[in-house]
């Protein structure tokens, strides 16, 4: 299994072993690894998101760290004489799809030999980064915003992780982990590559979910792009091993109070614009400079995909009708849903649409709804 370390910007190749997670340029990094998909061994094995082992950049299984995750629900649902499917992938270990781009990176680090780590997070990947290095015995530093969700700290704390609260903005944080990190390994979950080949594995459960075949169109919310920079690595794994001829439409939800993705877009741009942030309540999606920016728009366009934007009204509203059909997300996930609903009057006959849920409500208790 050859794997290889590869610079964004001026492309530079390293060898893993260097442990880079940015290059001398100053450049984010991707990961150099081809696998291919057998579809007829991968059926034999079992039902988490290992059985796609060989997709995955880990040379030995000794250094695989799991708590059997994955394999998360698909169900329909009707909204205006439309069938949907949903992708429950907030039904994990640490209560959402963060697992999945934890699990493989931190066995990864510990096939590296690396015993402490930094990330920072709004909250969701702190919890899934804090729990797998408690599993492997690797100490861990999380970088949180101080206003992040009061339940997201404390389960990060339940783990063991050393929590750093940053005052001012989610960039902020950011500034601050990094600096850390000069001493430290940097597990960041929209930085390291290895996390998007664990969150690439969604795709890979709907490919089977679809009895070998995929929707047209997925939506999914979208602030630094760990997940819709996974689903194309995903996809490209699949085209490469001639199982798909096309992409499915890749549509990204933002919030309208934060959407850097989205101001570029509409201008069929690359270039992350300078926005004016404002307070919203799907802290997950609220990042106002994402660092891979330029990749997402890259997904976003070779997919012919598109943009949404949705107001924290639409959010709440939509986290509400979810909850009355059984389902409890937080605010960032059920801006999913409420991209769904703007959606739904341009759906074309036999469009097949799988909105991705991303993390559990019971993060998100400490919102106060009558502030909106």
């Amino acid at each position: 299994m050859e794997i290889k370390l590869k610079c964004i910007e001026c492309g530079r190749i390293y060898e893993e072993e260097e442990k880079r997670v940015f290059c001398d340029c100053g450049g984010l990094l991707q990961l150099e690894f081809n696998p291919i998909f057998d579809i007829e061994k991968i059926r034999k094995k079992d039902k988490n998101l290992w059985r796609y082992r060989n997709l995955i950049p880990l040379k030995k299984d000794e250094n695989i760290i799991s708590l059997k995750e994955g394999f998360t629900p698909l169900i329909d649902r009707k909204i205006d004489d439309f069938e949907i499917f949903l992708k429950l992938d907030f039904v994990f270990p640490t209560g959402s799809f963060k697992d999945r781009g934890a699990t493989v990176l931190i066995s990864k680090i510990k096939e590296l030999g690396i015993n402490r780590i930094v990330e920072d997070s709004s909250g969701n990947a702190g919890a899934a980064i804090s729990a797998y290095s408690t599993i492997a015995n690797i100490d861990c530093d999380i970088f949180v915003p101080e206003n992040s969700s009061p339940n997201k700290i404390k389960q990060i704390e339940f783990y063991g992780a050393n929590v750093h609260k940053i005052s001012g903005s989610r960039e902020n944080v950011f500034d601050e982990a990094k600096k850390f990190s000069k001493n430290f390994y940097y597990a960041s979950h929209f930085i390291n590559p290895y996390f998007f080949h664990g969150t690439k594995t969604v795709i890979f459960e709907i490919y089977e979910d679809f009895n070998c075949s995929l929707p047209e169109t997925i939506i999914l919310p979208v602030g630094s792009g760990s997940s819709i920079l996974g689903i194309y690595i995903g996809l490209s794994d699949l085209k490469r091993s001639n199982l798909i001829e096309k992409f499915p439409k890749l549509i990204g939800v933002q919030s309208e109070n934060c959407a850097p993705i989205y101001s570029a877009f509409v201008k069929k741009e690359y270039d992350i614009p300078k926005i004016e942030k404002k307070y919203t309540i799907a802290e997950g999606v609220s990042i106002q400079n994402p660092l891979r920016g330029k990749e997402i728009l890259k997904a976003i366009y070779e997919t012919n995909g598109d943009i949404i934007t949705v107001s924290d009204e639409e959010i709440l509203l939509s986290q509400k009708e979810l909850a009355k059909s059984g389902i409890f997300v937080e605010p960032t996930s059920a801006v999913s849903f409420a991209g769904v609903k703007k959606y739904i009057n341009s759906l074309k006959e036999d469009e097949r649409i799988v909105a991705i849920l991303t993390g559990s409500g019971l993060k998100s208790l400490w919102f106060n709804h009558n502030t909106i």
